[in-house]
Protein backbone atom coordinates (compact mmCIF):
# COMPACT_ATOMS: atom_id res chain seq x y z
CA UNK A 1 0.00 0.00 0.00
CA UNK A 2 1.46 2.96 -0.81
CA UNK A 3 0.23 6.10 0.71
CA UNK A 4 0.09 10.01 -0.16
CA UNK A 5 0.49 12.04 2.90
CA UNK A 6 -1.45 15.54 2.49
CA UNK A 7 -0.58 18.11 4.98
CA UNK A 8 -0.12 21.98 5.56
CA UNK A 9 -3.71 23.95 5.04
CA UNK A 10 -4.48 27.56 6.21
CA UNK A 11 -4.50 27.17 10.13
CA UNK A 12 -2.69 28.09 12.96
CA UNK A 13 -1.63 24.62 13.04
CA UNK A 14 -0.07 24.66 9.41
CA UNK A 15 3.29 24.29 10.86
CA UNK A 16 2.38 21.37 13.05
CA UNK A 17 1.21 19.80 10.36
CA UNK A 18 4.44 19.98 8.56
CA UNK A 19 5.95 18.71 11.47
CA UNK A 20 3.85 15.51 11.89
CA UNK A 21 4.27 14.66 8.02
CA UNK A 22 8.32 14.49 8.48
CA UNK A 23 7.94 12.40 11.79
CA UNK A 24 5.75 10.02 9.41
CA UNK A 25 8.06 10.19 6.57
CA UNK A 26 10.49 8.40 9.30
CA UNK A 27 7.92 5.97 10.69
CA UNK A 28 6.70 4.56 7.61
CA UNK A 29 9.90 4.07 6.18
CA UNK A 30 8.59 2.80 2.70
CA UNK A 31 9.22 5.60 -0.36
CA UNK A 32 5.57 6.96 0.02
CA UNK A 33 4.20 10.17 -1.37
CA UNK A 34 3.99 13.98 -0.15
CA UNK A 35 1.71 16.33 -0.81
CA UNK A 36 1.39 19.64 0.15
CA UNK A 37 -1.36 22.31 0.47
CA UNK A 38 -0.03 25.44 0.97
CA UNK A 39 -1.80 28.72 2.75
CA UNK A 40 -2.80 29.81 -0.51
CA UNK A 41 -4.69 26.84 -1.28
CA UNK A 42 -1.92 25.18 -3.74
CA UNK A 43 -0.88 21.34 -3.92
CA UNK A 44 2.74 20.59 -4.52
CA UNK A 45 4.32 17.10 -4.74
CA UNK A 46 7.39 17.37 -2.60
CA UNK A 47 10.11 14.91 -3.01
CA UNK A 48 10.80 12.49 0.20
CA UNK A 49 14.46 13.98 0.10
CA UNK A 50 13.18 17.34 0.40
CA UNK A 51 11.10 16.67 3.55
CA UNK A 52 12.59 19.65 5.34
CA UNK A 53 11.31 22.15 7.68
CA UNK A 54 13.39 24.67 6.25
CA UNK A 55 11.92 23.69 2.93
CA UNK A 56 8.58 25.16 3.47
CA UNK A 57 10.01 28.20 5.89
CA UNK A 58 12.09 29.40 2.95
CA UNK A 59 9.42 28.61 0.57
CA UNK A 60 11.51 26.66 -1.35
CA UNK A 61 8.20 24.03 -2.05
CA UNK A 62 7.10 26.26 -4.86
CA UNK A 63 9.65 25.21 -7.20
CA UNK A 64 8.29 21.84 -6.65
CA UNK A 65 5.52 20.38 -8.93
CA UNK A 66 2.56 21.88 -8.76
CA UNK A 67 -0.72 19.73 -8.70
CA UNK A 68 -4.34 20.32 -9.41
CA UNK A 69 -6.79 18.24 -7.67
CA UNK A 70 -9.67 16.41 -10.53
CA UNK A 71 -11.98 13.84 -10.08
CA UNK A 72 -10.12 10.36 -9.10
CA UNK A 73 -6.84 12.20 -8.77
CA UNK A 74 -4.41 14.64 -8.96
CA UNK A 75 -3.17 16.16 -12.44
CA UNK A 76 0.41 17.77 -13.07
CA UNK A 77 1.01 19.92 -15.89
CA UNK A 78 4.51 19.54 -18.12
CA UNK A 79 5.81 21.52 -20.74
CA UNK A 80 3.42 20.39 -23.58
CA UNK A 81 0.72 18.59 -21.97
CA UNK A 82 -0.85 18.04 -18.95
CA UNK A 83 -0.62 14.38 -17.39
CA UNK A 84 -2.06 12.40 -14.37
CA UNK A 85 -0.52 11.70 -11.00
CA UNK A 86 -0.59 8.69 -10.39
CA UNK A 87 2.21 7.52 -7.47
CA UNK A 88 -0.22 6.37 -4.69
CA UNK A 89 -3.08 4.23 -3.96
CA UNK A 90 -5.30 6.12 -0.34
CA UNK A 91 -4.63 9.67 0.81
CA UNK A 92 -3.94 10.40 4.39
CA UNK A 93 -5.43 13.57 5.48
CA UNK A 94 -2.51 14.93 8.15
CA UNK A 95 -3.58 18.37 7.52
CA UNK A 96 -4.44 19.65 11.40
CA UNK A 97 -6.57 22.56 12.35
CA UNK A 98 -9.22 24.32 10.03
CA UNK A 99 -9.19 22.79 6.47
CA UNK A 100 -7.88 19.32 7.67
CA UNK A 101 -10.35 18.67 10.96
CA UNK A 102 -13.10 21.01 10.17
CA UNK A 103 -14.71 19.03 7.05
CA UNK A 104 -13.45 20.95 4.36
CA UNK A 105 -10.70 18.44 2.97
CA UNK A 106 -13.20 16.11 3.85
CA UNK A 107 -15.54 17.09 1.62
CA UNK A 108 -13.44 18.30 -1.08
CA UNK A 109 -12.27 14.82 -0.95
CA UNK A 110 -15.32 13.18 -1.51
CA UNK A 111 -16.56 15.24 -3.98
CA UNK A 112 -13.38 14.82 -6.41
CA UNK A 113 -13.58 10.59 -5.24
CA UNK A 114 -10.48 10.45 -3.50
CA UNK A 115 -9.90 7.27 -1.03
CA UNK A 116 -8.90 8.63 2.26
CA UNK A 117 -7.83 8.09 6.09
CA UNK A 118 -9.38 10.65 7.71
CA UNK A 119 -12.85 12.03 9.30
CA UNK A 120 -15.78 12.24 7.34
CA UNK A 121 -17.29 16.01 7.06
CA UNK A 122 -19.87 14.85 10.03
CA UNK A 123 -17.22 13.94 12.23
CA UNK A 124 -15.08 16.72 11.24
CA UNK A 125 -17.70 19.23 11.70
CA UNK A 126 -18.74 17.92 15.28
CA UNK A 127 -14.95 17.07 16.75
CA UNK A 128 -13.31 20.21 15.33
CA UNK A 129 -15.90 22.73 17.32
CA UNK A 130 -15.38 21.39 20.89
CA UNK A 131 -18.94 22.53 22.06
CA UNK A 132 -20.48 20.52 19.66
CA UNK A 133 -18.02 17.37 20.50
CA UNK A 134 -19.12 18.06 23.97
CA UNK A 135 -22.84 18.11 22.97
CA UNK A 136 -22.49 14.60 21.28
CA UNK A 137 -20.13 12.55 23.81
CA UNK A 138 -22.88 13.93 26.51
CA UNK A 139 -25.84 12.00 23.62
CA UNK A 140 -23.78 9.34 24.11
CA UNK A 141 -23.88 8.82 28.21
CA UNK A 142 -20.07 10.10 28.36
CA UNK A 143 -19.39 12.68 31.34
CA UNK A 144 -18.13 16.06 30.65
CA UNK A 145 -16.70 18.95 32.64
CA UNK A 146 -18.55 21.77 33.27
CA UNK A 147 -18.91 24.30 30.82
CA UNK A 148 -19.51 27.52 29.16
CA UNK A 149 -19.58 29.05 25.76
CA UNK A 150 -18.72 32.61 25.40
CA UNK A 151 -18.61 35.03 22.70
CA UNK A 152 -16.40 37.51 22.07
CA UNK A 153 -19.33 40.32 21.59
CA UNK A 154 -20.89 38.48 24.43
CA UNK A 155 -20.81 38.90 28.16
CA UNK A 156 -17.93 37.77 30.39
CA UNK A 157 -19.57 35.43 32.95
CA UNK A 158 -18.76 32.14 33.90
CA UNK A 159 -21.17 30.13 36.49
CA UNK A 160 -18.37 28.25 38.57
CA UNK A 161 -15.43 29.61 41.02
CA UNK A 162 -11.54 29.76 39.93
CA UNK A 163 -9.21 28.64 38.69
CA UNK A 164 -11.17 28.22 35.12
CA UNK A 165 -9.29 26.55 32.01
CA UNK A 166 -9.68 29.16 28.34
CA UNK A 167 -10.04 27.65 25.15
CA UNK A 168 -10.80 28.75 21.50
CA UNK A 169 -13.42 26.83 20.51
CA UNK A 170 -12.38 25.94 16.95
CA UNK A 171 -8.53 25.23 18.21
CA UNK A 172 -6.06 22.31 18.90
CA UNK A 173 -2.79 22.05 20.24
CA UNK A 174 -3.12 24.09 22.99
CA UNK A 175 -3.00 27.24 21.18
CA UNK A 176 -4.67 29.88 23.21
CA UNK A 177 -5.17 28.10 26.06
CA UNK A 178 -4.82 29.64 29.04
CA UNK A 179 -5.29 28.58 32.96
CA UNK A 180 -7.20 31.68 34.88
CA UNK A 181 -6.85 32.16 39.01
CA UNK A 182 -8.96 35.15 38.80
CA UNK A 183 -11.06 37.94 37.47
CA UNK A 184 -8.02 39.63 36.18
CA UNK A 185 -6.70 36.48 34.46
CA UNK A 186 -9.95 35.56 33.04
CA UNK A 187 -10.11 38.57 31.39
CA UNK A 188 -6.56 38.65 30.00
CA UNK A 189 -7.22 34.83 29.06
CA UNK A 190 -10.49 35.20 27.24
CA UNK A 191 -8.27 38.56 25.15
CA UNK A 192 -5.63 35.72 24.04
CA UNK A 193 -8.28 33.05 23.13
CA UNK A 194 -10.43 35.64 21.32
CA UNK A 195 -7.42 36.31 18.76
CA UNK A 196 -7.23 32.96 17.50
CA UNK A 197 -11.35 32.18 17.83
CA UNK A 198 -14.85 34.96 17.85
CA UNK A 199 -15.87 32.14 20.22
CA UNK A 200 -14.53 30.08 23.53
CA UNK A 201 -15.44 27.63 26.13
CA UNK A 202 -14.66 27.84 29.79
CA UNK A 203 -14.04 24.92 31.90
CA UNK A 204 -13.34 24.51 36.01
CA UNK A 205 -10.22 23.82 36.20
CA UNK A 206 -9.87 20.00 37.11
CA UNK A 207 -6.83 19.76 39.63
CA UNK A 208 -5.74 16.20 40.88
CA UNK A 209 -6.49 14.36 38.32
CA UNK A 210 -5.70 11.60 35.78
CA UNK A 211 -4.89 12.05 31.71
CA UNK A 212 -5.34 9.18 29.72
CA UNK A 213 -4.71 9.15 25.96
CA UNK A 214 -6.65 6.66 23.95
CA UNK A 215 -6.27 6.04 20.18
CA UNK A 216 -7.07 3.79 17.44
CA UNK A 217 -9.71 2.56 15.26
CA UNK A 218 -11.76 -0.21 13.72
CA UNK A 219 -10.97 -1.86 10.44
CA UNK A 220 -11.07 -5.27 9.05
CA UNK A 221 -13.56 -6.23 11.54
CA UNK A 222 -11.76 -5.93 14.51
CA UNK A 223 -10.65 -2.88 16.94
CA UNK A 224 -6.90 -1.54 16.92
CA UNK A 225 -6.45 0.35 20.00
CA UNK A 226 -3.04 1.71 20.76
CA UNK A 227 -1.09 1.99 24.13
CA UNK A 228 -3.18 3.74 26.55
CA UNK A 229 -1.17 6.97 27.04
CA UNK A 230 -0.87 9.03 30.39
CA UNK A 231 0.78 12.41 29.12
CA UNK A 232 3.36 13.56 31.55
CA UNK A 233 2.68 17.69 32.09
CA UNK A 234 2.87 20.70 34.02
CA UNK A 235 -0.25 22.80 34.80
CA UNK A 236 -1.30 21.73 31.69
CA UNK A 237 -0.34 20.18 28.07
CA UNK A 238 0.70 23.38 26.52
CA UNK A 239 1.52 24.06 23.04
CA UNK A 240 5.18 23.60 23.36
CA UNK A 241 4.74 20.00 24.73
CA UNK A 242 2.13 19.00 22.26
CA UNK A 243 3.96 20.63 19.57
CA UNK A 244 7.28 17.81 20.75
CA UNK A 245 4.56 15.40 20.82
CA UNK A 246 3.56 15.48 17.13
CA UNK A 247 7.24 14.40 16.11
CA UNK A 248 7.77 11.40 18.54
CA UNK A 249 8.36 8.00 16.57
CA UNK A 250 9.07 5.72 18.82
CA UNK A 251 6.12 3.43 20.83
CA UNK A 252 5.92 4.53 24.37
CA UNK A 253 4.69 1.73 26.98
CA UNK A 254 1.25 1.46 28.47
CA UNK A 255 -0.05 3.41 31.30
CA UNK A 256 0.21 1.57 34.93
CA UNK A 257 -3.16 1.10 35.02
CA UNK A 258 -5.58 -1.61 36.04
CA UNK A 259 -7.74 -3.45 33.63
CA UNK A 260 -11.07 -2.12 34.85
CA UNK A 261 -9.97 1.15 34.21
CA UNK A 262 -8.34 0.30 31.02
CA UNK A 263 -11.58 -1.63 30.18
CA UNK A 264 -13.58 1.44 31.09
CA UNK A 265 -11.07 3.76 28.93
CA UNK A 266 -11.58 1.15 25.86
CA UNK A 267 -14.82 1.21 26.20
CA UNK A 268 -15.56 4.79 26.00
CA UNK A 269 -13.23 5.35 22.72
CA UNK A 270 -15.43 2.73 21.46
CA UNK A 271 -18.61 4.51 21.73
CA UNK A 272 -17.39 7.91 20.66
CA UNK A 273 -15.36 6.50 17.70
CA UNK A 274 -18.69 3.63 16.30
CA UNK A 275 -19.73 4.91 13.56
CA UNK A 276 -19.29 8.41 13.22
CA UNK A 277 -15.36 8.02 12.81
CA UNK A 278 -15.33 5.20 10.27
CA UNK A 279 -12.15 5.48 8.02
CA UNK A 280 -10.33 7.97 10.57
CA UNK A 281 -7.30 6.87 13.31
CA UNK A 282 -8.20 9.33 16.18
CA UNK A 283 -7.77 9.89 19.66
CA UNK A 284 -9.60 10.97 22.50
CA UNK A 285 -8.29 12.77 25.63
CA UNK A 286 -10.17 11.44 28.91
CA UNK A 287 -9.64 12.67 32.81
CA UNK A 288 -10.07 10.29 35.59
CA UNK A 289 -11.16 11.73 38.69
CA UNK A 290 -12.99 9.90 41.66
CA UNK A 291 -13.09 6.78 39.56
CA UNK A 292 -15.57 8.60 36.56
CA UNK A 293 -14.21 8.75 33.64
CA UNK A 294 -14.80 12.46 31.70
CA UNK A 295 -14.14 13.10 27.91
CA UNK A 296 -11.65 16.18 27.84
CA UNK A 297 -11.82 16.24 23.75
CA UNK A 298 -11.78 14.30 20.36
CA UNK A 299 -8.78 14.39 18.44
CA UNK A 300 -9.94 13.46 14.50
CA UNK A 301 -6.16 13.98 13.17
CA UNK A 302 -3.75 13.14 16.36
CA UNK A 303 -0.26 14.75 15.53
CA UNK A 304 1.84 11.96 13.30
CA UNK A 305 -1.58 10.23 13.50
CA UNK A 306 -0.34 9.02 17.48
CA UNK A 307 2.07 6.23 15.85
CA UNK A 308 4.02 6.19 19.24
CA UNK A 309 1.18 4.36 20.65
CA UNK A 310 1.12 1.28 18.32
CA UNK A 311 3.26 -1.71 18.26
CA UNK A 312 2.64 -2.29 14.22
CA UNK A 313 1.39 1.09 13.33
CA UNK A 314 2.30 0.46 9.18
CA UNK A 315 -0.36 -3.02 9.56
CA UNK A 316 -3.08 -1.02 11.30
CA UNK A 317 -2.97 1.67 8.57
CA UNK A 318 -2.73 -0.92 6.04
CA UNK A 319 -6.04 -2.55 7.20
CA UNK A 320 -7.81 0.62 7.75
CA UNK A 321 -7.02 1.50 4.11
CA UNK A 322 -9.12 -1.51 3.44
CA UNK A 323 -12.03 -0.75 5.53
CA UNK A 324 -12.76 2.90 4.25
CA UNK A 325 -16.37 4.01 3.96
CA UNK A 326 -17.83 3.85 1.03
CA UNK A 327 -19.99 7.02 -0.50
CA UNK A 328 -23.34 5.80 -2.06
CA UNK A 329 -23.44 6.46 -5.60
CA UNK A 330 -26.24 8.10 -6.99
CA UNK A 331 -26.90 8.49 -10.64
CA UNK A 332 -30.35 10.27 -11.78
CA UNK A 333 -31.86 8.27 -14.00
CA UNK A 334 -34.65 11.11 -15.50
CA UNK A 335 -38.00 9.57 -15.17
CA UNK A 336 -39.27 12.04 -12.94
CA UNK A 337 -39.16 14.75 -15.77
CA UNK A 338 -39.89 12.16 -18.84
CA UNK A 339 -43.18 11.64 -17.26
CA UNK A 340 -44.09 15.09 -16.42
CA UNK A 341 -42.93 16.18 -19.73
CA UNK A 342 -44.87 13.40 -21.31
CA UNK A 343 -48.07 14.63 -19.61
CA UNK A 344 -47.49 18.54 -20.16
CA UNK A 345 -47.05 17.57 -23.92
CA UNK A 346 -44.20 17.90 -26.12
CA UNK A 347 -43.98 21.75 -26.18
CA UNK A 348 -43.51 22.73 -22.54
CA UNK A 349 -40.02 23.31 -21.83
CA UNK A 350 -38.90 23.66 -17.97
CA UNK A 351 -35.76 26.17 -16.75
CA UNK A 352 -34.40 26.65 -13.45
Amino acid sequence: MKFALLFGGASFEHEISIVSAIALKDVLKKDHVFIFLDADGNFFHIPSEKMKSDHFSNGEYKKDTKLTLVRGGFEKKGVFKTSRFEEWDIIINLVHGAQGEDGTLSSLLDFYDLPYIGPRKEASVISFNKWLGKLYAKDLGIECVEFVRLNIDGNRTIPFDFPVIVKPLRLGSSIGVSVAKDKKELDFALDVAFEFDDEVLVEPFLENIAEYNVAGCYAKGKWHIGSIEAPSRKEFLDFEQKYLDFSRTHTIETAPINEKLTEMLEEAFKRLYDPLFAGALVRCDFFVKDGKIFINEINPIPGSLANYLFEDFICVLNDLAKSLPKNRKIRPDYAYIERVQSAKGPKTRYSS
